[in-house]
Parts: structure tokens; sequence; C-alpha cells
């Protein structure tokens, strides 16, 4: 199934109609199917009726009880992946504020444990200094000041020592000039700084490593449960166990290749020195 960021609204909808009607052609009470699929009456016909969007087990569940034909089994599945997909387009995200968004960001934080950051092309704001930050606001309409505000104090979650991050960046998105080159030196010492905190590990993925599959987009990975990926005009928040695997995947393969400790420190001050000289 192609990506529309259009479907994602209509996906749980469709999902609910889909296995309702499968459930009728199948001439099936809610009563037999329930108990086939070892669940609540209340929770098929809540399924049925699109008010929860069903696991992939369940929906699972439901096909292989019902016999579907093959192109109906793969429709369910693909509605089922879409369900668990949200857009969220940046436009809506400015309308609403861009400090909501950062406290979205702070709720995500802190109910998570183990926080994985692939960051291509530029410093994520947890690593930020206030003037890497406001730079890379500077093309968002209206007051940025509290979303600044909003930035900074999402940093102090990396000194929770009960959470774990790990931070993955391109020599790109450690070097990238957003500031002039006196506040990227600043910038860059600040990473190599952080790098120091126990529970905060920051690898390096320097130019002229062959790696094999390229860098396309900025994705976190909160525990193993969602992960959102970044785009020029919004982001994609994933909730199906497959997709989390397959960027889990990726993490760890680019993970695999890249710089920690006294070798990421080392390029650290060099990169740093470079921009002071």
């Amino acid at each position: 199934m192609t990506f529309d960021p259009g479907q994602l609204g209509q996906s749980k909808a469709d999902l609910a109609e889909t296995l309702r009607a499968m459930r009728r052609r199948a001439s099936r009470t809610q009563v037999w199917l329930a108990r086939r699929c070892n669940m609540s009456q209340t929770k098929l016909s809540n399924i049925e009726t699109g008010r929860i969007t069903p696991g992939l087990v369940d929906v699972e569940l439901i096909v292989r009880a019902l016999d579907a034909p093959a192109e109906i089994v793969a429709e369910a599945a693909a509605l089922a992946r879409l369900a668990h997909t949200e857009w969220q387009g940046k436009r809506a995200s400015w309308r609403r504020g861009l400090e909501k968004r950062q406290s979205e960001l702070a709720g995500l934080e802190t109910e998570a444990v183990t926080l994985r950051y692939f960051l291509p092309a530029m410093v994520t704001g947890l690593l930020a200094t206030p003037e890497y930050i406001r730079a890379s606001l500077s093309h968002s309409p209206g007051d940025i000041s509290r979303t600044i505000a909003k930035k900074l104090e999402r940093q102090a979650i990396l000194y929770d020592s009960r959470k774990h991050f790990t931070f993955l960046l391109t020599e790109q998105a450690a070097r990238w000039a957003v500031v002039p080159r006196a506040v990227m030196a600043v910038q860059i010492d600040h990473l190599a700084s952080l790098s120091h905190l126990p529970n905060v590990h920051i690898g390096v993925l320097p130019l002229g490593n062959s790696i094999g599959r390229g860098p396309m987009n900025t994705f976190t990975i909160y525990d193993q449960r969602l992960t959102t990926v970044e785009t020029f005009t919004g982001r994609i928040v994933f909730q199906d166990s497959r997709d989390i695997a397959e960027h889990l995947e990726i993490f760890g393969r680019y993970e695999r290749h890249a710089l920690f400790d006294e070798e990421a420190t080392a390029l650290f001050a060099e990169w740093a020195a470079a921009y002071r000289s």
C-alpha cells in the first residue's frame, strides 16, 4: 500500500468496516468470533465500531478464525499497519504553537527508559546550545522564545540516571554550520561535554567509512513501542511493531559503525578546533 498522509485518518474506520464486513460475510456472530479469538465480545464490538484500534495480533486472530480470502487478509493487514501510523504536519504544529509540540516530546521522553536518536543532518534540541536552538528555529513563524525555553527545559531529562540515551550523529550533523563559526565550536564542545554523562552515549559516523545503507531521515525510537521520523513537512509516528523493529535494526547497523568515547571526543576536539582556526 502506497503511503499517503491523507489515508491515515481514515484507515481506522476502514479497518473496522473491513473486519465487520468480513464477519458478516462468514455468517458468524460476535459471540462466536470473540470466543474463537479468546477475547471479550465487548472488545470485539469496540473493534468493529472503531472505538478501539486492534493490534496486529488481534487482526491476525480475527482473519484466521474467519478463514478470509488472501486478498482480504492482505487488505486488513495493510489497514492495520496504517491504523498504527500517524502523520503530524508541520503547518498544523505551527497553528497549535510549537511549544505544545515540545510538551508532547517531553511527555514521550518522560515515559521512555531507553531512547535512541539517529541524526543524519543536524543536532537535536536535547544536545543543542541556546544559540544553536534559536538559529534552527529561525524559519518558524511567530514568537519562538517560548519554544526555545521549552527545548532548554527538556534537556534536564539527560541528567535522569534512570534513563539511557544513545545519539548517533553523522559527521555532517555535528559539523553543519547552523550558527557562525565560533558558536559552532562551542556547540561541538558541548557535544563532547555531554558525552561524559554516564547514561548518555554519543556516537559519531565520520565521512569516509563504508556503511552501505545511506542515512535517509532523522528518527527517534522510544523503548520498543514508538518511532518518530522527521521530514521537511512534518513527522510520521509509527506504532506498528514491524516498523519499530526495522528502525531498531537500522539503528543497530549504524551503531556498529559509530565511534564512541575517546574516539568520538577526539573528533569533536578536531572539528571544534577547525571552526576556531
